[in-house]
């Protein structure tokens, strides 16, 4: 079998799978199943590098005390239309839902909610939070922080991070139309992929750990900001709204390699806007579907097959994935029968 084969699973069953391997290092039923939830949705739309390939990743910080399978999240800051909530280092999926399920109650009271999450780890795809939200008719932003990754414009080495930021807009005959990016051309999590597959990289996207731009899967080490000075300022922007305001510094701790830089630390931040508030909700819908099919009428440039709003080409996936399977890369599925070996778990059946 080459390196590139892959292991098509269910979805049903990674999520089983993933739950149980969760629960064996010490998380309760329903945190397990919502990280697993979490990954195992942004596999079903095609985003591998937040999929289950990070499952040995995360058992590796519950390990070393990053994550805590058993967080006390607590409020801290409790206002009319916010609230800061305290993860404890809870698993990012779980803190990350936890926190716009709370913008949500906040829009509906007050018309806009806005959770910051303070002390979470690495929280996942994005977009899962922004489409809860949207599912119910509401708007969403979300962005996370994370320490230094990615190389700031104009230097070498790492300065700020891939901080991803995710909007989503419920619509109507079409869905919810959602964004979900990085600020770097690709995230770290895709480079990690490219590795574990052997795949090589497209120029531009990275550097090597002596600051010198490689297309070599095994040196790539420091993604590349997403449009030069643009992804590097956005970046650094959501550090100053999200990481500072909440009091948990993540850039500057690690470019001064204090102890706490060494730590994995993240930061969230969940916005939501009750779209009924402001405007009549069916005709917002209609709305959305109306501009998205206009875009689509738009002559295409030479060698488009067909274009795209944000996260179509997703929610394609997910459909195709939910009947005929995940398409799991040889590399992945290896890694995590090592993992179930290791901690006893069942592996998924194929």
């Amino acid at each position: 079998m080459t390196a590139n084969a892959t292991v098509t699973v269910t979805a049903e069953s990674l999520r089983r799978f993933v739950t149980a391997l969760f629960t064996r290092v010490g998380m309760s039923d329903t945190h397990a199943a919502t990280v697993a939830d979490v990954l195992v949705w942004a596999d079903l739309r095609g985003v591998a590098s937040h999929g289950v390939t990070r499952v040995p990743r995360y058992v590796e910080l519950v390990a070393a005390g990053d994550i805590n399978p058993r967080p006390a999240m607590q409020v801290r800051t409790d206002t009319r239309a916010a609230v800061l909530l305290d993860a404890d280092r809870a698993a990012g999926p779980v803190a990350m839902t936890d926190g716009m399920r709370r913008a949500i109650e906040k829009a509906r009271s007050a018309g806009v909610g806005l959770a910051l999450v303070r002390a979470t780890t690495h929280t996942a795809a994005l977009g899962y939070y922004t489409l809860m939200a949207a599912r119910e008719g509401v708007a969403a932003l979300a962005l996370s922080c994370s320490w230094p990754n990615m190389a700031y414009h104009g230097s070498r080495v790492a300065g700020v991070s891939t901080n991803p930021i995710s909007i989503a807009v419920p619509g109507g005959d079409r869905g919810p139309v959602v964004l979900d990016m990085a600020t770097g051309v690709v995230a770290l999590g895709k480079l990690v992929q490219a590795r574990k597959t052997g795949t090589p990289l497209a120029p531009g996207w990275a550097l090597d750990a002596h600051g010198n731009p490689t297309t070599d899967p095994a040196a790539a080490h420091i993604p590349l900001p997403l449009g030069g000075p643009k992804g590097a300022g956005l970046s650094l922007m959501i550090e100053l709204i999200t990481s500072l305001v909440v009091s948990n510094p993540l850039v500057a701790e690690t470019l001064e390699d204090t102890a706490l830089g060494q730590r994995h630390r993240q930061n969230g931040f969940a916005l939501a806007v009750d779209i009924a508030r402001f405007c009549d909700l069916p005709t917002y819908r209609r709305e959305v579907d109306r501009v998205v099919a206009a875009l689509k009428r738009l002559p295409r440039a030479d060698g488009a097959v067909d274009i795209l709003v944000p996260g179509e080409r997703g929610a394609r996936t997910l459909a195709q994935r939910e009947r005929d399977g995940i398409p799991l890369p040889r590399a992945t599925v290896d890694e995590l029968a090592a993992l179930a070996t290791r901690l006893g778990v069942a592996m998924f059946a194929t």
